[in-house]
């Protein structure tokens, strides 16, 4: 079969990027963890994702997991750095909302020893919320995280027309305010958070999207097994030099060369200058697999930096 690009030779001069420790659980290395952080406080998407995927686990091995909340995404991740818990959960992409740029910018510039071992897809549905005895119509704010507020915007518009729509720092945070308030105020935000402040649902399902989901990842400083018989994802970070013509070719044309499936192509920025990017590839395969595997190696002699994020076997659709 002829190759779709013609390739250079490559002296695959960064071998160390496949030398990382690697899980020895039995099982799924979330599941081995005795301390699982995630983003807080109680009653976030976040901890019904964590919720969720925990749930798929032996029973026994679950019981004994500590789950840790932490205030933000950089904390989050910071615990697994600094060794306070041996995993952690973030979200890291939304159907509606793109990319969770806080994650993708820790784990591409600030945490070069974290990899991601699983990703956890779950439905987003959205709740208004408020203390017991407040009537709808009485409602004269609406609190929630900036993403929950963009996510319902149509439907507070049609029925919260004038409210005044305020951001707190997590959905989970701004049921806690709502809680602690004398005031009519309403939250938007989860079941579980509605549970947590003694509050109760006065609307289900506000989100002006039905498909609405969201993608967190589960973070280690070691990588996921390579034998599960699931699916796998790898993703990297790939950057190029600044006004290097055809640089984004550069990258494609390895993964086209080797007919390997990319899921998703994106470009940050560098955090160095105005109009200097950065690439996050996800792609289909596991570093296992010969066609990756020699990609990322030929990529490494023609690139400043490439930075593995992680190999890990791929979310399965949210039941609806």
């Amino acid at each position: 079969m002829r190759s779709l690009i013609p390739l250079t030779n490559c002296n695959r001069r960064d071998e160390n990027l496949f030398q990382w420790p690697i899980s020895t659980a039995t099982g799924p290395a979330h599941f081995a963890a005795k301390r699982v952080g995630f983003l807080g406080p109680h009653g976030t998407f976040t901890e019904e994702a964590l919720r969720v995927a925990m749930a798929r686990g032996p029973e026994a091995v679950v019981d004994d997991i500590d789950l840790v909340p932490y205030t933000s995404i950089e904390d989050t991740i910071q615990a697994v750095t600094g060794g306070e818990v041996d995993c952690a959960l973030v979200p890291i992409e939304n159907s509606i909302e793109g990319s969770v740029s806080v994650t993708v910018d820790v784990l591409a510039w600030e945490s070069h020893g974290v990899q991601i071992i699983r990703e956890v897809r779950l439905p987003i549905r959205h709740r208004l919320i408020t203390r017991p005895g407040v009537r709808f119509e009485e409602i004269s704010q609406i609190i929630s995280h900036p993403h929950a507020n963009s996510q319902c915007r149509r439907w507070l518009r049609r029925n919260k027309p004038g409210v005044p729509v305020v951001a707190a720092n997590s959905t989970a945070g701004a049921v806690e305010i709502v809680s602690q308030s004398s005031e009519p105020w309403a939250a938007i935000g989860t079941a579980i958070a509605a549970e947590q402040y003694g509050c109760v649902i006065m609307r289900d399902n506000i989100e002006d999207h039905d498909d609405n989901e969201t993608r967190f990842v589960f973070l280690s400083l070691v990588r996921e097994r390579q034998d599960f018989p699931e699916p796998y994802k790898t993703s990297v970070v790939c950057e190029i030099m600044k006004d290097q013509p055809g640089a984004l070719l550069l990258i494609l044309q390895e993964f086209a060369h080797r007919y390997i499936n990319l899921t998703k192509v994106e470009s940050r920025p560098s955090k160095r200058r105005l109009g200097d990017y950065i690439f996050l590839v996800d792609m289909e395969g596991k570093l296992d697999d010969l066609p990756i595997h020699d990609a990322l190696a030929c990529l490494t002699c023609k690139l400043p930096r490439l930075t593995i994020l992680g190999s890990y076997p791929i979310g399965k659709p949210p039941v609806r």
